[in-house]
């Protein structure tokens, strides 16, 4: 085991204060989101993911390639019809069939692919943060951090806020966005490529006089183009910049709601109990409002946005009939050609516009981009959680000069040895606050601030004073961590009827919200059928009969202290209650130091 420090101390770095131009801002955001997208297609699914890819780039490149020949299509069309040709007419509509033919077909199985590969990388990323965030005690470690005495409010760490929200729903929008963006900005290229060349060519040269001379500027169309996309580009820049921290803090503020009606429908019993619905309600309605203010502020940014961008998109529909429309009416085109003057337009100033019809999309993906690459970084600044050495056979743990501190930085204990062995029935004991739960997660190897050595036999079960039970069936819920299949039904069934919950030996195949259903005493007692069905030869009890009457606790350690003796085991107990005490001959005990020593408690060990 070694020392961690505290996720609260950190500080943040010069560079942080520093404001990167849009230059600067946009290297960073590609290198965010390489390094979020590069473990997928690097993987072991990689030949399937970079195989859907290429296929949907093939296809992507298809439909630019079908835009050039509807691009030709409407030249021909509707010069025949400008020339009342009939029999070009049907030719062409014809021609058109099957064009559209084709285009449906390759629209389809692009959407199709796209949609196939943004659910198997979501999958694999989903996977693999469940994986992070479940492993090393993440997940336990980030609630640790955010709402210790460390840090203010739960939000001074480097913790990320809803770790569920990031996995749930972060993840499957960067899918999305990121091929959605990507194909829609390799679209737009080729599409300028392709059709760049046929605008010039049928844009002409625009001549004027000027200072008693004649200017030609060739390729006019194309220069208009240019100038009215960047302009746009720019212009949607300025107005939709606040969009991207809005959408940030939507997204958190919406999980910090959600969060809480969860909470609410968990705690249920306790909150009716305690006749808090008030209480809960002006939380929620507090929380709702921030999601309110920031929505509203958020659409507002919208609308500004869409004032211009429809502003916009309307103007470049009528552009390049004003700029034809004097070449058509002196005779030098024809209807066909101010018709695939218009499309190209279209295509080369829809492709250069790409940043101006994406903005809004742009500006989530970013927000989207910045919450799982903070996600990341969280788990880096994660130290490995020390798994300790394997105890000798007739022991359940010892430390060697054991210091266990709280994450303020104030240490409970120092260089404490501890050792229980075989045969041991130990109770630890000490004032409230003294830090005996804590303790125990240092010995369990689950408190990151600690250092020493601590060694744990494998075949060792903590008892919690709040047990966790899972939704589901009964079964499932009893033989936790393990699958219920490991456990006939008739050892099911004796554990609770040892356990003292005849009343649930018939109820194995029950769904339910068990700990919601069943009272604190009931848990509890499910707690201990667990220990009585697996039989470990260790057994540490937090506070395990709590809610117990002193019936059904002495009837339960008299069960669990004839397992250990059984086993040739130990039983490590925390508990303040008299009767208890009684299971025991041996106490460890957490007393108070004087201010300035080295750590706030002593441990001492005691005959019970």
């Amino acid at each position: 085991m070694t020392d961690h420090a505290s996720p609260a101390s950190s500080h943040s770095s010069p560079e942080q204060h520093h404001i990167p131009s849009r230059w600067e801002a946009t290297v960073q955001q590609t290198r965010r989101v390489w390094a979020l997208s590069k473990p997928y297609f690097a993987s072991e699914d990689k030949w399937k993911a970079r195989g859907l890819l290429a296929a949907i780039i093939v296809l992507n490149l298809a439909l630019v390639y079908m835009n050039v020949l509807f691009n030709d299509w409407n030249r021909l069309f509707y010069d025949a019809l400008q020339e009342k040709n009939a029999e070009v007419f049907w030719e062409q509509l014809g021609r058109f069939s099957y064009l559209a033919f084709a285009f449906i077909v390759i629209a389809v199985y692009k959407f199709y692919l796209t949609q196939l590969l943004e659910i198997r990388w979501r999958a694999w990323m989903t996977t693999h943060y469940l994986q992070r965030w479940l492993s090393n005690q993440a997940f336990y470690r980030f609630e640790l951090a955010r709402y210790s005495a460390g840090s203010a409010e739960g939000k001074a760490s480097n913790s990320p806020d809803n770790p569920d929200q990031r996995i749930q729903d972060d993840i499957g929008l960067f899918t999305g966005q990121t091929l959605s963006l990507s194909m829609g900005l390799l679209n737009s290229a080729v599409t300028l490529v392709s059709f760049v060349g046929i605008l010039w060519t049928l844009s002409g040269g625009f001549s004027f006089q000027w200072a008693g001379s004649e200017y030609v500027i060739p390729g006019f169309m194309v220069w208009m183009a240019l100038v009215y996309s960047l302009a746009g580009s720019v212009i949607t820049h300025i107005i939709g910049r606040p969009q991207i921290a809005l959408n940030f803090q939507q997204q958190q503020v919406e999980a910090d709601f959600r969060h809480r009606l969860v909470r609410v429908r968990e705690y249920s019993e306790s909150i009716a109990l305690d006749r808090g619905e008030a209480v809960e309600q002006a939380q929620l309605e507090k929380r709702f409002g921030r999601v309110l203010s920031n929505f509203l502020a958020l659409i507002g940014a919208q609308k500004r946005l869409i004032w211009f961008t429809s502003f916009f998109g309307q103007a470049a529909m009528i552009f390049p009939f004003l700029v034809a429309a004097p070449r058509y009416f002196s005779g030098a085109i024809q209807l066909g050609e101010v018709m695939q003057i218009s499309s190209a337009f279209g295509q080369v100033q829809g492709a250069m516009s790409w940043f101006v019809d994406s903005y809004n999309s742009l500006a989530s993906w970013r927000a989207t981009t910045d919450r799982l690459t903070s996600f990341e970084a969280s788990f880096q600044t994660l130290n490995p959680v020390p798994q300790g050495g394997v105890a000798a056979a007739d022991v359940a743990v010892q430390s060697g000069d054991l210091s266990v501190s709280l994450p303020t930085g104030a240490v409970l204990v120092a260089n404490t040895a501890l050792q229980a062995g075989a045969g041991d029935r130990i109770l630890l004991t000490g004032p409230s606050g003294s830090g005996k739960s804590t303790l125990f997660r240092a010995l369990a190897g689950i408190w990151p601030f600690a250092k020493g050595t601590v060694e744990r036999s494998p075949d060792t079960l903590f008892l919690p004073q709040r047990p966790y039970i899972p939704d589901g069936p009964l079964r499932d819920a009893l033989a936790y961590p393990e699958p219920a299949a490991t456990y006939p039904d008739t050892a099911l069934q004796q554990a609770l009827n040892d356990a003292m919950l005849p009343q649930l030996a018939t109820q194995l195949d029950r769904t339910d919200a068990w700990s919601q259903k069943l009272s604190g005493g009931e848990m509890q007692r499910l707690a201990f059928a667990r220990v009585l069905l697996k039989k470990p030869r260790w057994v540490f009890a937090d506070e395990a009969t709590s809610a117990l009457d002193p019936a059904n606790e002495t009837a339960l350690y008299t069960r669990l202290t004839a397992l250990v003796a059984e086993r040739n085991g130990a039983l490590v107990s925390i508990a303040h209650r008299t009767g208890v005490a009684a299971f025991h001959q041996r106490r460890w005990v957490l007393e108070p130091q004087a201010a300035g020593s080295e750590a706030l408690f002593k441990l001492s060990e005691k005959p019970a």
